[in-house]
């Protein structure tokens, strides 16, 4: 009689020994040690990651956000040593403060990124434009995928429908809407670690640009500056009315010493007048004595 290949001869599947499975591994490369492709690209991955936490009030409570790291997502990506690391990513409703040297979903509740940019190179574009976007739809499910080309010349942007992506157009501006983060997606010119160059930045819902800390800080001294200077000039203008008021004084003062001086030569006239009148007409009177 041929023994049951699954148990052992004589026990019940209750009674076999349960062996569990081996754990995944936790000392994974978490980068490949090659730099970004430029400084535009270490720039723009650094600012859109600055930018985004600054358009959450500076909190990371209830969110992720990685720059170039690796994500993990099978047991096979990693035998294959088929290494992934968006250039950007962020993953909502995680707890944002935990460290972590690399994404691995099985680590993370299953949770894949809900919105990821990659930084276009010639390197990576054919890639990223074909084979990691199918991946980013077809395994991961992201709802929002951002491609940005160097120097903010073409941004690109798919939203996840059924079965795949979905192209988004931009709006007058050139800007794209982000439906999983609630801000626009835009061109700035401007110096990012003292380099001047066109960038990808986050904008309001309304249009504003997502200011960085530093340029918050730099706006509420400005506005103090342009405070003081206001209230400088009211108060120069407030000593030039009394100066002016001042002057006004004295010319009245000036206008009533004068007609002063004018109703007693005007007095002194009378006078004269009276005397002269007097006078005459004693000379003109026929003399009494004749």
């Amino acid at each position: 009689m041929a023994t049951d290949p699954i148990r052992a001869p004589g026990l019940t599947i209750t009674d076999q020994p349960w062996q569990d499975p081996p754990p995944p591994p936790t000392d994974l490369p978490d980068n490949d040690g090659m730099p970004m492709e430029s400084p535009w690209h270490f720039g723009n991955a650094t600012l859109l990651l600055a930018s985004y936490v600054a358009a959450r009030g500076g909190q990371r409570d209830d969110y992720f956000i990685g720059a170039n790291m690796f994500l993990y997502y099978s047991m096979e990506q990693v035998r294959t040593l088929e290494y992934r690391g968006p250039d950007v990513f962020i993953v909502k409703g995680v707890d944002g403060h935990r460290p972590r040297q690399s994404w691995m979903v099985w680590d993370e509740g299953g949770r894949y990124p809900n919105v990821i940019f990659e930084l276009l190179s010639p390197r990576t574009e054919r890639a990223d434009l074909t084979t990691t976007k199918r991946l980013y739809a077809e395994v991961f499910r992201t709802p929002e995928y951002f491609c940005i080309a160097p120097h903010a010349r073409q941004l690109l942007s798919w939203r996840l429908l059924n079965d795949g992506y979905t192209p988004v157009p931009t709006d007058a501006q050139g800007r794209l809407w982000s439906e999983e983060l609630g801000l626009w997606l835009g061109a700035w010119e401007g110096s990012v670690y003292a380099q001047h160059d066109t960038w990808v930045r986050f904008y309001t819902a309304a249009g504003a640009l997502v200011l960085l800390p530093e340029e918050a800080a730099e706006q509420r001294a400005d506005a103090a500056r342009q405070r003081a200077d206001a209230a400088e000039q009211r108060a120069d203008t407030a000593r030039q009315c009394a100066d002016a008021a001042e002057q006004c004084m004295d010319a009245a003062r000036q206008c009533m010493d004068a007609a002063e001086q004018c109703i007693a030569a005007a007095r002194q006239c009378i006078a004269a007048s009276e005397q002269l009148a007097a006078i005459r007409a004693r000379v003109s009177s026929p003399d009494t004595n004749a």
